[in-house]
């Protein structure tokens, strides 16, 4: 499957993704700061498609980064393709284009590339982002996502978002919006947990049917934050089948399991602060993996989740 460094998806409304994409997510490791010098790296190194969410809590800093980058001549605004995400205190209709709007004057942009739901659940309307009760449970809501989709589909006719999706919705909730009465547009992608513990092979298959993109975070087995991530569980990059695998192909695990997903027909996001390793991510243009290894890598899911939505 030959790729180029910027190779990229044609999604359902004509709009174009690249193939591998910078997160910007980095709980209790790195400071905001440090994610925004970050993302110049990955801008410096070749990536183009930047995803990120207000409830990431470092928009700003990103913003910064990239207009510094536009700034300097590295890239034009229309080079970059940033996605943000709405929070699930912000599902109410009259609420979406608050947190659009939100996002665009912290990253201080005219437009995103690609707005989704951050999830299918729904928190209080209003502008604490985690509300909870007196016992410290959180406050749930429910507002129909339905709803929540129209109001998305009014953003984008308003010029102010060019592509809409969605991110960690299973396929019965992705069909509540794929079969909903006077759906003007439809999802262009579903952000989901991906990598070979988890390889989402079924919804795949839904979304490639649906001519929706699969998105792919913690393709590398996720950041390992404690009170996120359960410590004892396995470690994607440790995993012996997976590194028979790259030593063969002389290359790092990582540049692997990105290069499996992409040869499947996923997007893939990885997330480092590491200049380093930002550069190494990115190489996984220049080799390709024979059906035997994909056939070896698609055997070794054991259907592991990192992170859990519990709240």
């Amino acid at each position: 499957m030959a790729l180029r460094s910027d190779s990229y998806v044609v999604l359902n409304d004509g709009h174009k993704m690249p193939v591998l994409g910078f997160g910007t997510y980095n709980p209790h490791t790195y400071t905001k700061e440090q994610v925004g010098e970050s993302v110049k790296v990955a801008i410096e190194v070749g990536y183009r498609h930047i995803d990120g969410a207000a409830m990431y809590g470092n928009e700003v800093q990103v913003g910064e980064a990239i207009r510094s980058k536009i700034a300097d001549g590295t890239v034009t605004r229309e080079d970059i393709f940033y996605t943000g995400k709405l929070w699930n205190n912000n599902q109410a209709p009259e609420r979406v284009r608050i947190g659009l709007e939100q996002s665009l004057r912290d990253l201080q942009l005219d437009y995103l590339d690609l707005f989704l739901i951050h999830t299918p659940m729904e928190f209080q309307p209003g502008d604490n982002p985690f509300p909870t009760d007196k016992n410290g449970k959180a406050i749930y809501h429910n507002t129909d996502i339905r709803d929540t989709w129209k109001a998305l589909e009014a953003c984008k006719d308003a010029g102010l978002v060019r592509s809409i999706g969605v991110s960690n919705f299973n396929k019965r909730q992705l069909e509540l919006i794929l079969n909903m009465p006077g759906l003007k547009y439809k999802p262009v992608c579903n952000e989901v947990e991906c990598h070979i513990f988890l390889n989402q092979s079924k919804l795949l298959e839904f979304c490639k049917s649906q001519d929706i993109v699969l998105v792919a975070y913690g393709v590398l087995g996720s950041s390992r934050a404690e009170g996120w991530i359960d410590q004892n569980s396995p470690k994607v990059l440790e995993d012996s089948v997976f590194n028979a695998v790259a030593k063969k192909l002389n290359h790092t695990p990582g540049q692997v399991i990105q290069r499996y997903l992409l040869q499947r027909g996923v997007v893939v996001l990885a997330k480092s602060c590491i200049p380093e390793r930002i550069k190494e991510n990115f190489q996984v243009f220049d080799f390709e993996l024979n059906d035997e290894d994909m056939e070896v890598l698609n055997g070794v899911k054991i259907n592991l989740r990192y992170l859990t939505l519990d709240v």
